[in-house]
C-alpha cells in the first residue's frame, strides 16, 4: 500500500525487489492511491485492511513523507501478520483496535539493499525487509524491540450530557462516502436515552441512521453504518463528498 499512484516506476520497483528475494510471494496490491503524504488516509485503510488477510501476510505500507529524516522503520506484528511502515502514525489506528503483539525498529543492515537512497526508502528499506520476513526471517532479526511508535492525535466522539454524540469527519471513500469518527460502539448511550434520533451534518439534517441505501430515494442523503462499523454520511446513488462539500472539521451530531 503507498501513494505513490501508478504511473511511475515506484511501485513496479519494489515488487522487484521483493520478487528477487522471495520469488514465491504473492504479492497484493491493496492500493496506491492513497491521497500524497496523507498519513490518516493510509492510517484507515490499513486498519480496515489487515483483519481480512490471513496470518503470516506481510504488509508494506509506505506513506512516508519524512523519508530521508531521523524517522523510524518499524515491523509490527498484529494477530499474526507483519506490518512494515515508517513510524509517523501510520499503523496508529491498527494499533489502537488490534493489539501488537511484537514491534521492532528496522536497523539490521544485511535485510536492506547494499545502496539505500535517501529518498526511496520503500524499494530499499521495506520492500526487503517485507521479503525476508516472507521467506522465514525472525522478527528478531530485524532489529531492537520497542514499546513506543507514533500516534496520530484524532478527536474522539463526545457524549454530551443529553446523550447527544458530537463528531466529525476522518475519512472520504471512493464513492464519496463520508466516514465518521463515530463507531457502532458509540451510539450504545444514545440510543438507550433517546427516541428519535436524528443525524445533523454540520446543521443540517441527514435523517435518522438507516440500515441500507434504498431506505430514502436516489439523490437523498441519509446517515448509516458501513461496512467499516463506523457512522457514514451518503447519497443514494450519488456523491455525499460532492453534495456537502465538508471541510474536515465539520460537525456530526447524533441524538
Amino acid at each position: 500500500m503507498t501513494d505513490f499512484g501508478t504511473r511511475d516506476a515506484y511501485v513496479a520497483a519494489m515488487k522487484g525487489v521483493i520478487l528477487q528475494a522471495a520469488p514465491q510471494a504473492n504479492v497484493v496490491d491493496v492500493t496506491h492511491e492513497i491521497e500524497r503524504h496523507n498519513i490518516l488516509h493510509g492510517a484507515f485503510v490499513l486498519r480496515h485492511t489487515v483483519p481480512w488477510f490471513p496470518p503470516g501476510t506481510v504488509h508494506v505500507v509506505v506513506v512516508d513523507p519524512g523519508v530521508g529524516s531521523p524517522r523510524r522503520i518499524l515491523v509490527g506484528r498484529f494477530a499474526g501478520q507483519f506490518v512494515v511502515a515508517p513510524d509517523n502514525g501510520v499503523i496508529s489506528l491498527l494499533q489502537r483496535d488490534v493489539r501488537a503483539e511484537e514491534m521492532r525498529v528496522v536497523e539490521n543492515r544485511r535485510l536492506m539493499l547494499a545502496q539505500v537512497s535517501s529518498t526511496f526508502h520503500g524499494r530499499d528499506i521495506m520492500a526487503p525487509v517485507a521479503a525476508h520476513l516472507a521467506t522465514g526471517t525472525s522478527l528478531h532479526d530485524v532489529g531492537p524491540a520497542t514499546d513506543r511508535a507514533e500516534v496520530l492525535q484524532l478527536p474522539e466522539a463526545k457524549l454530551d450530557a443529553e446523550y447527544k454524540l458530537t463528531g466529525q469527519l476522518l475519512y472520504t471513500d471512493h464513492f464519496g462516502n463520508l466516514i465518521t469518527n463515530i463507531a457502532r460502539s458509540d451510539l450504545a448511550l444514545t440510543f438507550k436515552h433517546r427516541v428519535d434520533v436524528e443525524v445533523r451534518l454540520d446543521g443540517t439534517s441527514v435523517g435518522p441512521i438507516r440500515k441500507a441505501y434504498q431506505e430514502v430515494a436516489p439523490g437523498e442523503p441519509l446517515a448509516l453504518i458501513g461496512s467499516s462499523d463506523m457512522v457514514e454520511i451518503a447519497v443514494h446513488g450519488g456523491s455525499a463528498s460532492e453534495r456537502f462539500r465538508p471541510a474536515a472539521t465539520c460537525p456530526i451530531q447524533i441524538g
